[in-house]
């Protein structure tokens, strides 16, 4: 595995076990960026949040990296219509009372560019 390889897995695995902590630290801000209908909003972000973790964990040990690469790009599909319809309905960011709308979209257009680099990295 190249230097630049195992730095650019590295630092995906730290934003995404990150990004699993703001799940609990700003939980009922990522709670909005669920769909009414959906139940157990809090629930699902804990889940959510610890997925990250796990996620993470996982994409940092050899045996584990190429099954966490392809689980990760597959929760970032799963979690792609929450972030499109947070930037529809303009829910601000979780830790934030007001986000402004390019922002919001620049999320989920950004989503594919995340899970090549999963992809790419966990090889």
């Amino acid at each position: 595995m190249t230097i630049f390889k195992t730095l650019s897995l590295y630092i995906f695995a730290i934003g995404l076990f990150l990004a699993g902590v703001t799940h609990f630290v700003y939980d009922e801000g990522f709670a909005v960026m669920i769909p009414d209908f959906v139940p157990y909003k809090l629930e699902l972000v804990y889940v959510t949040g610890i997925m990250e973790w796990m996620l993470s964990l996982f994409l940092i040990f050899p045996q584990t990296r190429r099954a966490a690469g392809i689980a990760t790009a597959i929760f970032l599909i799963a979690v792609l219509p929450a972030n499109i319809y947070a930037a529809i309905i303009g829910a601000p960011a979780p830790w934030s009372e007001d986000t402004n709308l390019i922002v919001l979209w620049l999320r989920p257009l950004f989503q594919p560019l995340l899970i090549w680099w999963v992809l790419a990295a966990s090889k």
